[in-house]
């Protein structure tokens, strides 16, 4: 848990090496996690999207460390898969398998929380059409947001817990959907069967809400 006296210590990070990716995930701010074709580029883009995480964290009612974002200290390097390299972060750190206390998972329930307050504003300020990629491909606003949904269904089971989809324009449906999710996250620690340690599902699970999030934000400027 992060003290006072850490907004003066460089920011602990993880590193996961695939063979043509490398993921830069910051350990105590899920979601916080950009990635590069080697090390140094991916500690870049993670510093470049530090002003963009402060969003989160702001509407989390927590407050990111004062010294230079750009400050990291690798405290472990995690073996990549096919799952690093297609452009998802995959692997699970050493410290991830730690058990929770009420307070850490509360605020990192916080940040996943804070991580889809973000992406749904992004959403509601967006075109329903949105800029292509250099050969026409993307999609377009709500599959973004319906991918998300479906991706989730997935995570929850990974903690144990059986989702159906919601309807993306049905904001109840969507609000019961995430809060059986953070239920999960404050829930007991345990893997569940193959399932995923809460600490590296809560950073999964924010990462891929801001990676689509900022997605959305930049196609939906001219290019």
């Amino acid at each position: 848990m992060p003290t006072d006296a850490d907004h003066y210590r460089p920011t602990a990070v993880y590193l996961e090496l695939g063979s043509k990716r490398v993921f830069a995930a910051a350990v105590d701010w899920p979601g916080w996690c950009r990635s590069g074709k080697d090390e140094e580029r991916a500690l870049e883009a993670l510093a470049a999207a530090a002003d963009r995480y402060a969003a989160v964290v702001a509407e989390a009612g927590l407050s990111l460390p004062s010294h230079v974002p750009g400050v990291f200290d690798v405290v472990e390097r995690i073996p990549g898969s096919a799952t690093t390299d297609f452009g998802a972060p995959g692997g699970i750190a050493a410290r991830e398998t730690e058990p929770l206390t009420g307070e850490e998972a509360a605020r990192q329930a916080a940040l996943v929380s804070a991580s889809w307050t973000v992406f749904d504003r992004v959403v509601a300020g967006a075109p329903a059409e949105l800029r292509k990629g250099p050969r026409g491909g993307g999609r377009d606003r709500d599959r973004i947001v319906e991918h998300v949904l479906d991706a989730e269904l997935a995570y929850a089971q990974k903690l144990g817990v059986r989702l159906a989809q919601p309807d993306f324009r049905d904001q109840a449906a969507v609000a019961a959907h995430r809060e059986k999710i953070l239920e999960a996250l404050n829930g007991e620690n345990a893997v569940v069967g193959k399932g995923w340690p809460p600490r590296f599902a809560a950073r999964r699970i924010a990462w891929h809400a801001l990676d689509h999030a900022w997605e959305i934000e930049d196609r939906s400027t001219p290019g």
